[in-house]
């Protein structure tokens, strides 16, 4: 199987995606999920990997980078927390605790968010993600991140569609550059 085009990659996205221009951490950020893909997921469909980068694209603000999710304590308490302003959407989410709408807040490439999605996580990977705001913020690890990227878009973990499940065609080669 071929590598990437990164040449023919990184032009088709300033372009097209960037409008023009792109920053350093931008740049960095997919050159890591790109080696990522290309060391985990290289006989696997590139529209999974188009998919993913649109993904990342979005909840990252743009950066490309694993973030947190924007705003503060009081606004994941009143969200994400049992004793906040949306108590079905925190029993949904596993917050069942007081304090777990500010402990899990969304993180990463896909804004992981939710004790019961930490969990999932933790169990699948072998890395403690749960116990405290440290181990949280382990998903802030572009490392962890980009595994919770692909293995959860991979089994339908966050929307219940599969990277399989798509009938996308395939516009662009990124390894040909045709």
């Amino acid at each position: 199987m071929s590598s990437i085009n990164r040449q023919y990659f990184f032009a088709r996205v300033r372009s097209n995606v960037f409008a023009g221009s792109l920053k350093q951490k931008q740049v960095a950020g997919m050159t890591f999920l790109l080696d990522a893909w290309e060391n985990d997921y290289a006989a696997k469909d590139d529209r999974w990997l188009a998919y993913a980068l649109a993904t990342v694209f979005h909840e990252t603000a743009f950066t490309m980078q694993p973030i947190r999710e924007f705003g503060g304590h009081a606004y994941f308490r009143k969200m994400y927390d049992i004793q906040g302003q949306r108590p079905s959407v925190a029993r949904a989410l596993g917050n069942l605790t007081p304090g777990d709408g500010v402990l899990f807040h969304g993180r990463g490439y896909v804004q992981l968010t939710g004790r019961a999605n930490y969990t999932k996580m933790q169990q699948h990977f072998g890395v403690d993600l749960t116990s405290s705001f440290e181990a949280a913020d382990r998903v802030m690890d572009p490392a962890i991140a980009v595994k919770i990227l692909f293995w959860g878009m991979e089994v339908g973990h966050f929307t219940g569609k599969k990277f399989g499940d798509s009938k996308l065609p395939l516009l662009v080669s990124v390894r040909s550059g045709a």
